[in-house]
């Protein structure tokens, strides 16, 4: 399993360029995926003193990421490219919506 994990709103209260507090149940969650064997991905757009800040945040937190902002090395090495969407089997995002079709909702899209 791969988690792709946002930062701001997710694993802390978003307060951006500020870190909010921490969501513990969101790094508990996360933490223990790990444990069983999950990679993680941190997906986030922070970039520069701002991600640097976030990456020290999480390791202050016992939260360690097998990528950051990119896909996992042997992803990239499958397909010979590191495409700009991160591949994951599951997307933690504050933004996330979860759009739960009926199959038959889809075949009826796929035959018009």
């Amino acid at each position: 399993m791969i988690y792709a994990v946002d930062f701001d709103g997710t694993l802390c209260v978003d307060q951006y360029p500020e870190i909010g507090e921490p969501r513990s149940g969101v790094i508990d969650f996360v933490k223990a995926e790990r444990a069983r064997g999950a990679k993680l991905i941190l997906w986030t757009c922070r970039c520069g003193t701002y991600l640097s800040a976030a990456l020290e945040w999480c390791a202050e937190r016992g939260l360690k990421f097998d990528a950051v902002n990119e896909n996992l090395p042997d992803h990239t090495a499958k397909y010979n490219n590191d495409c700009r969407k991160v591949y994951a089997d599951r997307y933690i995002d504050d933004r996330n919506i979860l759009i739960d079709f009926p199959d038959s909702y889809i075949h009826m899209e796929r035959e018009t």
